[in-house]
């Protein structure tokens, strides 16, 4: 059984601590590809580095969290101190054009909105959305979204890219209708930690509805657990037990999970 885990934190900790170990241990699992998405600047070069790693592969991007950081986030880039907000926007994302000609990764992320978080609100995150989905768009790379709260303002910002954009809305939680309305608007949905939660009762009805071929897998480790596995200690192998709770949901053979999952997934980030 083949699997791909679409939204790993590989370069955080515990996960960073013991990398060999976690990809020995993705492998005896069936897990032959992990994605590695970044969240700030300062982590590009570390996924530079894990995407030489076999089966690994990188994508780059900013955080909406750091959407009110981003003269932070040249300085780290350009070693300089903080400059003026709407020349750092400009700034930030021409190093990431660069960063990305450079060696190219598999998509654009992690990006998105998050009305949840005090620091970056809604104004400040939305420009950075969007000069980043138009740079995927240019480039012709899938995006991988992170959304918490912000879900009608993320459909419309995919919306005005007219049916150009591709990508994933990774971690969904939510029910059947607000998935459908994101792979009819051409995205795939990733599931994770939460269908195996028998109280995650929207998740796992979304799990049962939407088209196989529209849905990938992840862990989003080490951010998000699983019944009786807590975020800490979650891994890349953990996907085959996300598999294992999709199937059983749809009451289809865990093969047949894998086999769809992981041709999704390819679709999306290439083969």
């Amino acid at each position: 059984m083949i699997l791909v885990d679409t939204h790993c934190h590989l370069n955080h900790p515990p996960l960073s601590l013991d990398t060999d170990g976690v990809l020995a241990r993705a492998s005896s699992a069936g897990v032959t590809r992990i994605v590695a998405p970044a969240y700030d600047a300062a982590s590009w070069n570390d996924l530079a580095a894990l995407a030489a790693r076999p089966g690994v592969d990188a994508a780059y991007g900013l955080h909406p969290w750091l959407a009110h950081d981003l003269p932070a986030q040249a300085a780290v880039l350009e070693g300089a101190p903080p400059a003026a907000r709407a020349a750092a926007l400009d700034r930030v994302l021409a190093h990431l054009a660069a960063r990305i000609a450079a060696r190219r990764p598999v998509a654009i992320g992690e990006i998105g909105l998050d009305t949840k978080i005090s620091a970056s609100g809604l104004a400040l995150q939305l420009p950075l959305l969007e000069r980043q989905l138009a740079l995927a768009v240019d480039l012709d790379l899938p995006v991988i979204l992170h959304c918490r709260g912000a879900f009608e303002e993320l459909l419309a910002a995919v919306g005005r890219h007219g049916g150009r954009l591709r990508g994933v809305l990774h971690a969904f939680s939510r029910g059947p209708d607000l998935a459908a309305r994101f792979t009819n608007a051409g995205l795939y949905v990733a599931l994770g930690g939460a269908v195996t939660r028998a109280s995650a009762r929207q998740v796992r009805q979304a799990a049962r509805t939407v088209s196989l071929d529209r849905l990938v897998l992840e862990t989003d480790a080490p951010a998000i657990g699983l019944q009786d596995v807590p975020p800490e200690r979650t891994e890349p192998c953990h996907v085959r037990e996300v598999a294992a709770a999709l199937a059983a949901l749809r009451g289809e053979p865990v093969a047949t999970v894998a086999v769809a999952t992981t041709a999704a997934a390819d679709r999306l980030f290439g083969a």
